[in-house]
């Protein structure tokens, strides 16, 4: 409107009569100023007739962070950031008087409220399509099972410096035929069915042989689809929950994935290494084997089968006699309701040479746990579960009085959240 009176001002008054010294004064104003505007407006970009726009109303309260005035803090895409937390509360009728569960990793306390875990995951996936062939994936763990996991002196030289660190590498997928997969750093293990996040089980304490066999590994592991059933791995790694090496010896595992149907899997792992800690400056000679098989079957769109078998044998030297540890187990879960299943396991572990548990015996557990998806996100589990070997082992309120077995009864709470979807 004030450029409209700029420009009708001087015609009216031109067709009516001649302009004043003061008028023709005021023009000149005028013009002056709208060189001015237009000088400045050359400087600033903006052009000379826009106005600014209107700027569109908030809905954010006040005080509270705009999501739209920070694009910087949004995750690159591909990226996610993944937080669990995972408690119990655990009763021991053995009532030991250490307060603790033989042969457990993750509920080991009895009469106790217990932090299990409480982890956090950032991780990139590649994204081959849109030309992203690089990833990275850490998770950070703290709670008893970090104690489980990585707190051993036995395994580590300096457990107190990787103790919170339980996955850290990173990946490249090379253009070699389909996609070969390189992995380096530190990796959770894929021997044996179970695995480290809670949400993911079947039980909700761990199976003998998940706390037997390794439960990560530090090195190189590469992937390659060698058709669309079947994937292979091989990794060169320090050892066995070895994070840094404590001989010069490296460690190989071969690790081949069957997908025959879509509602069949099976694993066929195999690791050979010299596990051994040098002595005095020399390392033992002694090898150790690991076989692992497993296979879920999704019977029906209600009904989960698995089963798992393993055979470990380790010599100190090689002329060493054998330790053996042998065994399996077998998985069941129906789910009743949607939000509702029952899951159980049945398993065995020969212990020939106490490789295991310290002193020769032959192991078995059956566990029964009820499952309730209360919303997702959040479980609440219940479980009994009892174990028994063929000599006195557990302990109990007395301390000179070994029992033949242990049962324990379970209250265990999982939170999870984030941006990962599927197991972790």
């Amino acid at each position: 409107m004030k450029y409209l009176i700029i420009v009708l001002l001087p015609t009216c008054v031109a067709a009516q009569k001649p302009l004043t010294g003061r008028e023709r004064m005021l023009l000149e104003r005028i013009e002056e100023l709208e060189r001015r505007l237009a000088l400045l407006e050359e400087r600033t970009g903006r052009t000379a007739n826009a106005e600014p726009a209107a700027a569109p109303a908030s809905r954010t309260p006040p005080g509270a962070a705009n999501p739209e005035a920070t694009p910087a803090s949004k995750l690159p895409e591909g990226a996610t950031i993944s937080v669990n937390l995972d408690g119990y509360y655990g009763y021991n009728f053995n009532r030991p008087y250490g307060g603790t569960n033989v042969l457990r990793a993750y509920d080991v306390s009895s009469n106790s409220f217990s932090l299990n875990q409480a982890g956090i995951i950032f991780e990139r996936t590649a994204d081959l399509a849109g030309g992203r062939r690089f990833a990275a994936r850490l998770d950070l763990q703290f709670g008893q099972a970090t104690e489980t996991l990585q707190g051993s002196a036995a395994n580590e030289r300096r457990p107190e410096v990787y103790r919170h660190v339980f996955q850290a590498y990173g990946s490249y997928t090379a253009p070699v035929g389909k996609g070969l997969t390189i992995d380096f750093g530190k990796f959770a293990s894929s021997f044996g069915i179970e695995n480290n996040y809670t949400k993911d089980q079947l039980n909700y304490s761990r199976s003998y042989w998940f706390s037997f066999l390794p439960f990560y590994h530090m090195g190189i592991r590469t992937s390659y689809a060698l058709t669309g059933k079947v994937n292979a791995s091989y990794w060169l790694t320090n050892g066995l929950n070895q994070t840094e090496d404590f001989n010069k010896f490296k460690s190989h595992a071969i690790v081949l994935n069957f997908k025959p149907t879509s509602n069949v899997s099976a694993n066929l792992n195999y690791f050979s290494g010299q596990e051994q800690r040098a002595v005095s400056g020399r390392e033992p000679r002694g090898r150790s084997h690991v076989i692992d098989s497993y296979m879920p079957w999704q019977a029906t769109d209600r009904l989960l089968l698995a089963a798992e078998a393993d055979c470990v044998i380790s010599r100190v030297e090689a002329f060493s006699p054998p330790r053996r540890v042998t065994g399996g187990a077998g998985y069941a879960r129906y789910r009743f309701r949607r939000k509702f299943n029952l899951a159980s396991r049945f398993e065995y572990l020969n212990d020939l040479g106490g490789l295991f548990g310290g002193v020769t015996q032959s192991l078995k557990d059956a566990t029964l746990t009820a499952n309730f998806d209360v919303e997702s996100g959040f479980q609440v589990r219940l479980e009994y579960r009892r174990d028994w070997p063929d000599v006195p082992y557990f302990p109990t309120a007395n301390p000179n009085r070994l029992n033949r077995e242990q049962n324990t009864a379970l209250l265990g709470l999982i939170w999870w959240f984030g941006g990962k979807q599927g197991a972790w």
